[in-house]
């Protein structure tokens, strides 16, 4: 069973940048499909960013488009998002997401999609 391991969450002011990981425990980035979701306080949950299996292939949502960046770390068997620009609004519980992919290119916008999840690492942004 792959159990995603949160960590980075803090507090920032906007304007600034924070890095979150995500640790793929029982499982291999290099043959999962990993991605984060997040969820403010009153809100639904919405789908961030992901990247596939073969680390070629990343989607965004885009309120977060050409801010943030997802990547992969074989070496530390890590994903990673970078947030740079923050603003207010992505203050949230930010939770990591991984499946076994259909294909090594597969990645997916759907919560649905994902068969494992982290407990989540709160992100603040202060104005």
């Amino acid at each position: 069973q792959v159990q995603p391991v949160e960590s980075g969450g803090g507090l920032v002011q906007a304007g600034g940048s924070l890095s979150l990981s995500c640790a793929a425990s029982g499982g291999t980035v290099g043959s999962l499909a990993m991605g984060w979701f997040r969820q403010a306080p009153g809100k639904e949950r919405e789908f961030v960013a992901a990247i596939s299996a073969s680390g070629r292939t990343s989607i965004y949502a885009n309120s977060v488009q050409g801010r943030f960046t997802i990547s992969r770390d074989p070496a530390k068997n890590t994903v990673n998002l970078q947030m740079n620009s923050l603003k207010p609004e992505d203050t949230a519980v930010y939770y990591c997401v991984t499946t076994i992919p259909p294909f090594k290119e597969w990645a997916s916008r759907l919560a649905m999609a994902y068969d494992y999840w982290g407990q989540g690492t709160q992100v603040t942004v202060s104005s």
